[in-house]
């Protein structure tokens, strides 16, 4: 089953519960919310949202729910670069490619990891 799509606010939550799971309302309001200026409603909103959407699963545990995510943040990531492409980019990664290039701050680790998807894709064209 396909998951449906997530907004900028939705994802940075999800990696934010990611990383702080399981997580009440309150908790994520407190730790997630306040810094961006979000009431407790809107984080609940958006935690129901994102549970109706596949990407959040509750349990009650003394009284409260608590939230967990159903899939890996890879996962998650993997899927808004996707939708990303797809969407904003009508399914082309050069103007993505043409962003890095002039982007003044990768880093050793990130052209390492850049290097190493290429060896692969030029790998898997020799292989089909």
């Amino acid at each position: 089953m396909r998951r449906k799509t997530i907004g900028d606010q939705e994802l940075a939550l999800l990696q934010y519960l990611g990383e702080n799971q399981p997580a009440s309302v309150g908790e994520v309001a407190a730790g997630f919310g306040e810094a961006r200026g979000l009431a407790r409603s809107t984080v609940l909103t958006m935690m129901e949202r994102l549970r109706t959407k596949g990407y959040l699963q509750r349990a009650q545990h003394e009284g409260v729910y608590r939230y967990q995510t159903t899939a890996e943040q890879q996962d998650v990531v993997s899927s808004a670069v996707g939708s990303f492409v797809e969407k904003t980019l009508q399914g082309s990664i050069s103007p993505f490619v043409a962003w890095m290039s002039e982007k003044a701050e990768v880093s050793d680790n990130e052209l390492a990891e850049l290097e190493a998807l290429v060896s692969r894709l030029q790998s898997q064209r020799r292989e089909d």
